[in-house]
């Protein structure tokens, strides 16, 4: 069954994928007059474009390489360049359904198609250009969210806890060990009591996380009271047990349907992520279960990567819930999708006792770039009764 469920998902996403970039080649190729030599360039440099990133994940499971690694980087870019090919496409063919009933074109449109065409196709071309520059930079440029909070329980050795948080950092071919140097030193700016990483630490394979040394990176993590992490759905995706035995391995505690007592001051709990039934053939713990060797007395912060079926933590009187894996949709418009599907897809919110916290991420998957929100590391200053 697991298998079925498999070929169907990629048969989906594959004839999705091709058709989205059919669309796009065919509505360039129009734009090129048909006795050009650039059309046989166009439709080489198009085949790299739409391939490279399919390309790359089946080459670097078999040779990681510089070669694995362009192709990667020139996919992961083309995935978000597609997007934005394809909502400008679908405007101008909107406006040319409408002109076809109703004129709204001025007759300089019209009175040379083929020229219209290839100013159309050079305009869209250096929109989306510019999209992705912005949205590389932005993706390169996270910042520092501040929480103030109280949860209303009195703890006898200390008034406050610093908390330092990240969600969603991929770490991979695309996050190599530069780019989490960086994160690394923003969070040890915040002089944290406590880190934690809310799952999809690892992008897929943890191979090219090895290999880029990036264990150092994680070691370098400073906090008063330790670096703890869940799963997430891409430690699952990737092969759960070898990324756990990284991240174990380079001084990240990895909670893993259980819960610790950190300093006698508050207690965590972390959730498997909830893909596990469809990589394996275990079942996480519900968190009713995960509670019985807990004293709500002291404050409880829950980790839990997805943000679905929030009732379960405030039915099991949990104070903190911090979650990721909704990237807040990563890249405008997709926010509106991911809006609709999650109660809450980034920020804060309490319902009843309970606070939650869901990050829009400190990386990227896919495409390098964010146009949707900016990353972000979050501070909470957990303030007690």
């Amino acid at each position: 069954m697991k298998t079925l469920n498999f070929v169907i998902f990629f048969g989906i996403f594959f004839t999705i994928y091709g058709l989205i970039n059919y669309y796009i080649f065919i509505r360039g190729l129009h734009a090129i007059p048909q006795n050009s030599s650039i059309r046989i360039y166009y439709i080489i440099l198009f085949l790299i474009l739409s391939l490279s990133y399919i390309a790359g994940r089946l080459l670097e499971r078999v040779w990681l390489s510089p070669v694995s690694d362009v192709l990667i980087w020139t996919g992961s870019f083309w995935l978000g360049a597609m997007l934005y090919f394809i909502i400008a496409l679908l405007f101008i063919d909107i406006l040319r359904l409408v002109n076809h009933f109703i004129t709204i074109f001025p007759s300089f449109i019209i009175a040379n198609v083929a020229h219209t065409k290839q100013f159309i196709a050079y305009s869209i071309t250096l929109f989306v250009l510019i999209i992705v520059l912005i949205g590389s930079i932005n993706a390169n440029s996270p910042r520092i969210k501040t929480l103030n909070l109280t949860i209303p329980k009195k703890v006898q050795s200390v008034k406050s806890l610093n908390i330092v948080a990240a969600s969603d950092i991929h770490l991979g071919t695309i996050i190599g060990k530069h780019r989490f140097d960086n994160i690394v030193s923003k969070i040890n700016s915040l002089h944290p009591d406590i880190v934690l990483l809310a799952g999809d630490i690892v992008d897929e394979d943890v191979t090219s996380v090895i290999d880029d040394n990036i264990g150092e990176s994680l070691k370098n993590i400073k906090s008063k009271f330790g670096v703890f992490a869940v799963t997430g759905n891409h430690e699952y995706i990737g092969g759960v047990e070898q990324s756990c035995r990284f991240m174990t391995k380079n001084g990240i505690n990895v909670i893993r349907d259980s819960s610790v007592f950190i300093n006698d001051i508050v207690y965590l709990v972390g959730r498997e992520d909830r893909t596990i039934n469809r990589f394996t053939d275990r079942r996480r713990k519900t968190l009713e279960e995960l509670m019985t060797s807990v004293n709500i007395n002291y404050p409880v912060i829950l980790m839990d990567h997805q943000p679905i079926g929030l009732d379960e933590a405030v039915e099991n009187k949990i104070d903190l819930q911090i979650s990721g894996h909704t990237h807040n949709g990563q890249l405008w418009p997709l926010n509106f999708i991911a809006e609709a599907i999650y109660e809450i897809s980034w920020g804060y919110k309490k319902i009843d006792d309970t606070q939650f916290y869901i990050s829009c991420g400190v990386g990227t998957w896919g495409p390098p770039i964010r146009t949707g929100n900016r990353p972000e590391i979050v501070n909470i200053i957990l303030e007690f009764e």
